[in-house]
């Protein structure tokens, strides 16, 4: 019993961490109980099968951190309208797997190498993980520990530097220092060691949000221009008004609300993501030509000096099998399409620029391992507007140029934006500001947008980049470079948010050098498995 609550205790303190309910200090002991319940049943209980205890109470730890965290999930729909089982199910109990593996080797690698070693295995095996996870087809960093503080920026401007995985390195490491304290107090009962510990654990936490705190009060950097921004927030409901409501009619609906709204001068307008064409897609081969699109354009040729930049469904056509691309599927004899998630950008008499997803959403845009995983669950992957195949995608990112302005915008689509070292990529291409565009309506009045919303802001101060956030449905905000949201919108609401959005040039470190812990906490992780089989080769040639 005494285990079981050490495990519900660390599932407590991870879920009342979270945001945007939650208060993330909690985050720094929240794993300690259940180190200290992996001890217990390793060192001093007397149970046959420690493994599997360990593993299913861990199980137990993460599968109520997942449901609390994102259960929200259930709040995405089935065709017929019903709520969807299958879009929190898999994603809980295959994250929780997960979670629970990744704690299982480390009880391996301490029972075989000792408590101190362990303990490093443990840290490096967890930033290991989720660097893996930022990269898989069934990629799900939502639950990254460096998440944790996105609705505290003012502590976390050292981002900047070392990123939201720094954020999860520290938190680790903290945890796992508490936990050597406590397990150095409950030995010996000294004083001296506990007074030690204790002092180095409170500069470990206090010493990054007083360096942060430092660079958020003298934050100076200057702007090399400004840009007006009109985000459109269309309120489109994504699984009636989208496919039953004529694309013409959701596009002068679209228009209509930007003309309302373009009370000044706009050199941004910026639609969420697929605000076009409702039903069905536009053919990026004929892309100049799309009467959709040309309507746009003439609505620009009333606003001089403006660009419109949206979310489209897209679709490629392609008739020699030699140049198909893998995530072709077959239209009819001798035909193939390819369907994307894109993003664009229009102006008058110019070519239009076209962007696709980069990171797509496992079971929605795209099948994950359809090789391995079809034949096991056939179509069961839910279809929540997007596709039970897979969408193609742009192997690099890029960034929107503005033939009026200085602007260059960073095309971030939704699902996009809660992956950091990936969004640096778009700075790289010379975005000085970031632009979302986003649909995250499918989940209702949950967690889930307000989440996306506040995973927004880790990007801001990671890049030093402003942010001017579409959304279908609300949250649209305006966040500035030190992660703090300067204006938004009501969710529900059919409105726009007009901004000034700040334009900068420089490149932080974390911009240059992206993961740099994760990396090496890889390394790390290697070398303690290479130095595991060193020793044990050396022990079984003792042997012999």
């Amino acid at each position: 019993m005494k285990y079981v609550l050490l495990t519900l205790i660390s599932a407590m303190l991870l879920s009342v961490s979270w945001p945007t309910y939650g208060v993330p200090f909690f985050i720094f002991f929240a794993l300690v109980p259940l180190l200290m319940m992996e001890h217990g049943i390793s060192k001093f209980s007397n149970y046959k099968r420690k493994g599997w205890i360990i593993f299913g109470l861990s199980y137990l730890c993460f599968i109520i951190w997942n449901i609390v965290t994102t259960g929200w999930l259930y709040g995405s729909k089935n065709p017929d309208g019903s709520h969807s089982m299958m879009a929190v199910v898999f994603p809980v109990l295959v994250n929780s797997l997960l979670y629970s593996l990744v704690f299982q080797c480390y009880h391996w690698y301490k029972n075989a190498q000792g408590t101190y070693w362990g303990l490093g295995f443990f840290i490096a095996i967890w930033m290991s993980f989720e660097k893996f996870h930022l990269g898989w087809e069934l990629t799900w960093p939502w639950l990254n520990l460096g998440n944790v503080f996105s609705d505290y920026p003012k502590l976390i401007q050292w981002y900047d530097t070392l990123g939201a995985t720094g954020g999860s390195f520290w938190i680790l490491l903290t945890n796992v220092l508490i936990f050597y304290t406590v397990r150095t107090w409950e030995a010996g009962r000294k004083k001296k060691d506990l007074i030690r510990n204790s002092s180095i654990i409170a500069a470990l936490i206090a010493i990054p949000m007083i360096i942060s705190i430092i660079k958020y009060n003298s934050f100076n950097e200057k702007p090399s221009g400004q840009v007006n921004v009109l985000m459109l927030q269309p309120d489109l409901d994504p699984y009636a008004e989208k496919y039953s409501k004529d694309s013409l009619t959701i596009e002068q609906d679209l228009l209509a609300l930007a003309e309302k709204n373009s009370t000044t001068k706009i050199d941004y307008y910026i639609a969420p993501e697929t605000a076009l064409p409702g039903r069905g897609s536009i053919s990026e081969t004929g892309i100049e030509k799309s009467l959709l699109l040309n309507n746009v354009k003439d609505f620009l040729s009333k606003h001089p000096g403006s660009v419109f930049a949206t979310g489209i469904s897209s679709h490629r056509l392609f008739f020699d099998p030699k140049t198909l691309p893998k995530e072709a599927y077959e239209v009819n004899q001798g035909v193939w399409g390819a369907s994307y998630n894109t993003a664009i950008q229009l102006a008058p008499q110019q070519k239009t620029q076209i962007y696709h997803k980069g990171k797509l959403v496992p079971g929605v845009e795209i099948f994950p391992y359809m090789n391995v995983l079809k034949p096991i669950l056939g179509d069961a992957m839910l279809n929540l507007g997007g596709t039970v195949a897979s969408l193609g995608t742009d192997k690099e990112r890029m960034a929107f140029s503005n033939p009026y302005n200085k602007g260059k915008m960073a095309p971030i689509i939704c699902y996009e934006s809660i992956y950091g070292e990936f969004v640096t990529d778009y700075v790289k291409k010379g975005a000085n500001f970031l632009g979302i565009m986003t649909n995250d309506s499918w989940w209702g009045v949950t967690e889930g947008h307000k989440q996306l919303l506040s995973y927004a802001k880790l990007r801001a101060i990671e890049t030093r980049r402003e942010i001017a956030r579409a959304a279908n449905s609300g949250i649209s905000a305006h966040i500035n470079a030190k992660g703090e949201i300067v204006a938004d919108t009501f969710y529900g609401d059919q409105t726009a948010l007009f901004s000034k959005i700040n334009l900068y040039e420089g490149m932080t470190f974390y911009s240059r050098a992206g993961d740099l812990l994760s990396r090496f906490s890889i390394f790390a992780l290697g070398f303690l498995l290479f130095y595991y089989l060193i020793k044990w080769f050396q022990a079984k040639t003792k042997k012999a």
